[in-house]
Formats: structure tokens, C-alpha cells, sequence
């Protein structure tokens, strides 16, 4: 779960981008390089946990939805400028970024954070290097540790750091970590996990009040039927359920 350092607030009053009156299709802003919440499949085509619970959503609230992916760093202030009209990427709902935005419903809880090495690690982690992705609450985690904390604009950079030596380990969400981790003959989780942040949702422009209870409705309708707990049971397996 993810959480980013907001651009300038300025950016908010592009919101007026948003349809007040309504929205004819909604564009589903989402990073696309974040499994198994969202990445681009063979096809080129968005998939993971968060497209499959998107597309349900969209269907629920009977809405014509399309998506769009953006880059991790800028997805906020490209959400605020009118690109796209809702993020569903992994993001931690957190008071900072409720200042510029607002949430709907959490469709996750609380996720563990952990650290991946290389095999055969036994340094002290608080006093090693660490890679986290940029803007994230994993890197905020570190920053104020006492580790020293490496930022890469991908995920993928952060394995790379360890497995070449220039950092001592990763952290990140464990559920992005667990197949690299079991898929791998060099690395393992070192440590304990990590609780930092809260549950997921989507982000929406302040602006868009009906749009965020629509989506939200549609969440709760699937926390009450259970279809949400089935998607997190499949994409999720080791987070915890509603």
C-alpha cells in the first residue's frame, strides 16, 4: 500500500476539469507496474486485483469506464488536472494526501510491509541501506528509522538495488514481494513485517462528491455479498479479508 508526496495543492483547482453533472465515461487512472494490484499483461491490457475489482465497480454502479495508467510520482497532480477521473492503484488512504483528495470506502485493510535480502543476510536492518519505491509510505518508513534509505522511481529498481549490492535490502508491500521472494533462488525476507498506513481506496478529485459515493456504494455492496473477500482471497491470499 502505497503512499505518495503530494504535488503542489495549486494543482486542485484544475479539478474543474471533472463533469459535475455527471460523467458519460470514467477513466480509471492506475499505475500499471504493481502486481498483483495492477500491471499490464501480455496483451498490453491493465490486469491484476485492482482491474478485476475496477471493471465489478463500474458494472455495479452501471458506469462505462476505460483506463489509463500513469506514473507513480505524478498520478495525484494527474488526477487533480483532469486526466483521469479516479485512481485505483494501491494507495493507502492517509491524512496527508486527504487534504488534496478524497477516498471512497477502503476495498482493502491494513496490509504488511516487509523486508526482502539477499539469501544469507544477517546485518542489524536497522542500520542497513534499504530501496523502497519513491513517495511511498515504505520509503517515509525508512526515512525515519534510522536506516539509510535509497528511493527508486520503480519497483523494480529497489530488487535490482539489493541483488547488486548497492542496497542491503527492499521493503515494500508483502504481497508485491512474496513471488519475487518463492520465484527466486537469491533472496528472502529478513526481519519482521511491517504494519505502516491504512486500507486501499480509490482517489478522487474533491470535486466529484457523487462520483466517490457511487464507487463507494458499489463497495460496500461487494464487502456485504462477499465477492469483495473472493477477489482478495485469489490476488491477495495473505491479506486480510472483511
Amino acid at each position: 500500500m502505497k503512499s505518495i508526496v503530494l504535488g503542489t495543492t495549486a494543482l486542485v483547482l484544475s479539478a474543474t476539469f471533472a463533469m459535475a453533472a455527471g460523467h458519460s465515461v470514467v477513466r480509471m487512472g492506475t499505475e500499471g507496474a504493481y502486481p498483483p494490484y495492477n500491471f499490464i499483461d501480455d496483451n498490453g491490457e491493465v490486469a491484476g486485483f485492482e482491474r478485476e475489482l475496477g471493471d465489478e465497480l463500474c458494472a455495479r454502479a452501471e458506469l462505462k469506464c476505460e483506463w489509463v495508467t500513469n506514473e507513480w510520482d505524478s498520478i495525484i497532480p494527474n488526477l487533480l488536472s483532469g486526466n483521469y477521473d479516479t485512481i485505483i492503484a494501491g494507495m493507502s488512504v492517509t491524512a496527508e494526501r486527504m487534504e488534496v483528495i478524497d477516498f471512497s470506502e477502503q476495498y482493502t485493510l491494513p496490509d504488511a510491509s516487509a523486508y526482502a535480502t539477499l539469501s544469507g543476510f544477517s546485518g542489524d536492518l536497522s542500520g542497513a541501506v534499504v530501496a523502497a519505491q519513491s513517495s511511498t509510505i515504505q520509503a517515509s518508513y525508512i526515512a525515519s528509522s534510522g536506516a539509510t534509505l535509497l528511493e527508486f522511481a520503480t519497483p523494480e529498481e529497489t530488487i535490482a538495488a539489493v541483488r547488486s549490492g548497492e542496497a542491503d535490502a527492499v521493503l515494500a508491500d508483502k504481497a508485491y514481494l512474496e513471488p519475487i521472494v518463492v520465484e527466486s533462488s537469491d533472496m528472502s525476507f529478513s526481519g519482521d513485517d511491517v504494519y505502516i498506513g491504512g486500507g486501499i481506496g480509490m482517489g478522487f478529485r474533491k470535486s466529484d462528491a457523487e462520483l466517490r459515493e457511487k464507487f463507494s456504494a458499489a463497495i460496500q455492496e461487494m464487502k456485504a455479498d462477499g465477492t469483495l473477500n473472493v477477489l482478495i482471497g485469489e490476488w491477495l491470499p495473505t491479506s486480510g479479508q472483511f
